[in-house]
């Protein structure tokens, strides 16, 4: 009986890079095809791939995580023609690099726990060189996790300019990636609102438009409110109407004091706005239009 050989495949390099790569583009025949063949002229191997067609829009979306012996240079080289055939807008990233990230906070720091918490431990891939905030009271906080924190005090139109402006020079100083509104109490300008579009994040309990205001939870509590949530959503000149990112909620009753309406209501904060932000980093939130495409 004749023998054949074993196929012969030349094996990676010990240390491939674990590339994710992101593409948009108008849906059309062909797309997953010519992408796979890009992969492979990058002598990758895929090892993650998601993809969704947007019928609204008619925008074709995909995320790919590729282990490749290439630079970044050459697996760029590898995609340009695909790139240029369908007109692709693209985001080639490392797998797991920490996103730069900018806080920016008020008083309240369960938000901004939570995230530095997550960071440290290893479980947030991002990287704070920064917390901006318009008081004082959460330096120490900042400071129990080695994070430089600088206070601004907004108190009018000129000093909410000044404050804008240090947050745009923060941005270019370290090179941010993305700004994380941690219950920062401050209407952000449309000026800066667009500086900052795709990449400013921000989250807000679940009461609005219902409960404005101050005491939003006592709000609630009078009224038996029956769900608590919270919603993380893109920044945008519209108030807390940006594309959305992330929504949790959770089931309370009666008994239930505003004080521990408040406890559940800062957890699910902290839960849905670190999961958004972890998503971002991650390169898993694509803009359809005035929503979010989430591949998870």
């Amino acid at each position: 009986m004749p023998r054949y050989p074993e196929p012969v495949t030349d094996p990676l390099p010990e240390n491939p890079t674990h590339w994710t790569l992101t593409l948009v583009c108008d849906d059309q025949p062909g797309i997953v095809h010519a992408v796979s063949g890009a992969v492979v002229a990058a002598e990758g191997n895929i090892t993650e791939s998601q993809q969704f067609s947007s019928a609204d829009t008619n925008t074709f979306f995909m995320r790919l995580q590729v282990m490749a012996p290439v630079d970044r240079q050459t697996f760029q080289q590898a995609l340009a023609p695909v790139v240029e055939r369908y007109g692709m807008r693209v985001q080639l990233d490392v797998v797991g690099r920490p996103m730069r990230t900018l806080v920016l906070v008020s008083k309240a720091g369960h938000c901004l726990n939570d995230l530095l918490y997550r960071q440290r431990g290893g479980q947030l891939p991002i990287d704070v060189p920064l917390v901006l905030a318009n008081h004082p009271d959460l330096a120490e906080l900042a400071s129990f996790y080695s994070v430089p924190f600088e206070h601004r005090p907004v108190t009018d139109a000129e000093s909410k300019g000044a404050m804008e402006r240090r947050i745009l020079e923060a941005v270019d100083e370290h090179d941010i990636e993305l700004v994380v509104l941690a219950r920062y109490m401050q209407i952000l300008s449309p000026e800066l609102c667009a500086a900052l579009a795709g990449r400013a994040v921000n989250i807000h309990h679940s009461f609005l438009p219902g409960f404005k205001g101050a005491n939003p939870y006592r709000q609630a509590h009078a009224r038996g409110v029956k769900l608590i949530g919270a919603t993380a959503h893109f920044v945008t000149s519209d108030l807390d109407e940006g594309p959305i990112i992330e929504q949790n909620v959770v089931r309370v009753d009666h008994t239930k004091e505003p004080a521990e309406l408040v406890s559940i209501g800062q957890d699910e904060e902290s839960r849905t706005l670190t999961q958004a932000v972890r998503w971002i980093a991650e390169d898993r939130v694509l803009l359809d239009g005035a929503r979010t495409i989430i591949f998870k």
